[in-house]
């Protein structure tokens, strides 16, 4: 299945197709690996697994809400 690379702002793009979203149970947001294989012409692009065992997802979702409210502290802390 052919697609186009293209341009948004700053970065070069390749739309995926819903279906291949769908068997790799993937989505926007989610995190992924891209290597390029340059002896075959290639790139691979692989989920990065966000599951952490014994940690519960809803905990993993209120730290996301807490670092994106307070990111600009954190931040500041950071580079103290």
């Amino acid at each position: 299945m052919g697609r186009k690379i293209f341009r948004s702002g700053n970065s070069t793009v390749v739309s995926l197709p819903t279906e291949v979203l769908e068997i790799l149970q993937i989505a926007p947001g989610d995190e992924v690996t891209v290597i390029a294989e340059p002896e075959h012409r290639r790139i691979v692009i692989t989920p990065i697994e966000t599951n952490l065992p014994g940690v519960r997802q809803d905990f993993l979702e209120q730290v996301d809400r807490f670092i994106d409210r307070y990111r600009p502290a954190l931040d500041k802390l950071a580079h103290e």
